[in-house]
């Protein structure tokens, strides 16, 4: 053991987010941010949960523009404009285009994802986020979803995703449980006490985690 790391401690984060959220994923790039800073001082164990913002949207997609015009109507092209600078601080381009629609299948995986340890569902939030905001894929996409899973080294994906009752329950278990507490999302638990929402700065997770672990 290295000398130090004895002094480590745990860190446990609790995320419910939705994978069509642009909000939920820049808390993630700005939440890694902080991981990596403080990386000295912990030990992390993340944890995904589910959040549907729309469960309505149908499975079979609509198109986003679209969509988010119906949704906010005027708002939408200023949400695009604030959006595309925000991503720009991460190197990112924000696309509009393709297909947005249900999110039940994507959060089916990432549960699935978990089975096989916090990292791989982790790396598999990340690859579903860059696909669906930065290259236009489809978060209902079969395909796409397989894609991701098999980026991240996730094994028997294809298999699970095929039976739609596989991890249905589990999903909406937690949407019953953890969803219905909270009005909006990104939402983060820091250490089962310490709550924060929206995507906040690298510093305000780092502030959390002395907060949660003092």
């Amino acid at each position: 053991m290295m000398s130090g790391t004895s002094e480590k401690k745990l860190v446990r984060i609790d995320v419910t987010s939705d994978t069509v959220c642009p909000w939920c994923f820049v808390g993630k790039k700005n939440l890694d941010k902080a991981l990596v800073a403080s990386n000295d001082k912990y030990y992390f164990e993340v944890t995904w949960h589910p959040f549907q913002l729309d469960p309505d949207t149908p499975k079979e997609g609509i198109d986003k523009r679209e969509y988010y015009r119906r949704k906010f109507g005027s708002q939408s092209e200023r949400m695009e404009a604030r959006m595309s600078e925000v991503f720009k601080n991460f190197g990112l381009e924000y696309c509009m285009s393709g297909l947005t629609g249900n999110t039940i299948d994507s959060h089916r995986l990432i549960y699935f994802a978990r089975q096989q340890g916090p990292e791989k569902q982790h790396l598999l939030v990340e690859e579903l986020a860059i696909g669906y905001f930065t290259q236009g894929k489809y978060i209902g996409d079969h395909e796409f979803l397989l894609e991701s899973a098999a980026k991240v080294g996730i094994e028997g994906a294809e298999e699970f995703l095929k039976d739609p009752n596989n991890g249905l329950k589990e999903v909406e278990e937690e949407l019953h449980t953890i969803s219905r507490n909270i009005s909006g999302v990104p939402y983060y638990v820091i250490n089962g006490k310490h709550k924060l929402s929206g995507g906040q700065i690298p510093e305000v997770f780092l502030k959390a985690f002395q907060v949660a672990t003092a």
